[in-house]
C-alpha cells in the first residue's frame, strides 16, 4: 500500500463514512433535529499526515473548517493500526435537558466496530 496521502484519503473513506454516519446518529440520539445532523465528507473536510514520533508512522488527520467562517468544527484520526478517534462540535444547549451543554460529540473504534458519546457540560447558570 503506497502511502500518500491521496491513497490514504482513499482507502479511509468507506470508514470515514461510517464514522460520519455514527457522529450524525449520536446528535440525533440527543434529541436535536436530524438537520443538525450535517456531519459528512466533503470540501470543508481537510486532510494531512502527521508523523508519529514513537512510531514514525503517519497518522491520516482530517480537519472539518467551517464552509464560510474557516474555523474548526471537528477532526477525524486513523492511526496506522487501524484504531480511529474523531469528534464534532455541537456546541448548543441539550434539547430536553437544559441543565447541560452539548459541546461535541465523540466517536472511537477500530475497523468496523464504532462507539460513541457526547461530550457534555454543565449549561452556565445551572
Amino acid at each position: 500500500m503506497s502511502d500518500s496521502l491521496a491513497d490514504k484519503i482513499s482507502a479511509a473513506a468507506p470508514q470515514a463514512a461510517a464514522i460520519c454516519t455514527e457522529l450524525n446518529r449520536q446528535i440525533i440520539k440527543l434529541g436535536f433535529p436530524e438537520k443538525c445532523a450535517d456531519v459528512a465528507l466533503g470540501d470543508n473536510l481537510q486532510y494531512s499526515l502527521q508523523r508519529d514520533t514513537f512510531t514514525g508512522q503517519d497518522s491520516l488527520v482530517g480537519v472539518w473548517m467551517h464552509p464560510t467562517g474557516g474555523y474548526k468544527l471537528g477532526s477525524l484520526l486513523f492511526h496506522p493500526d487501524g484504531s480511529f478517534f474523531a469528534e464534532y462540535d455541537v456546541l448548543q444547549l441539550h434539547p430536553s435537558k437544559s441543565k447541560w451543554f452539548v459541546e461535541a460529540v465523540m466517536v472511537w473504534g477500530k475497523g468496523d466496530e464504532i462507539k460513541g458519546d457526547p461530550r457534555l457540560l454543565p449549561a452556565l447558570g445551572e
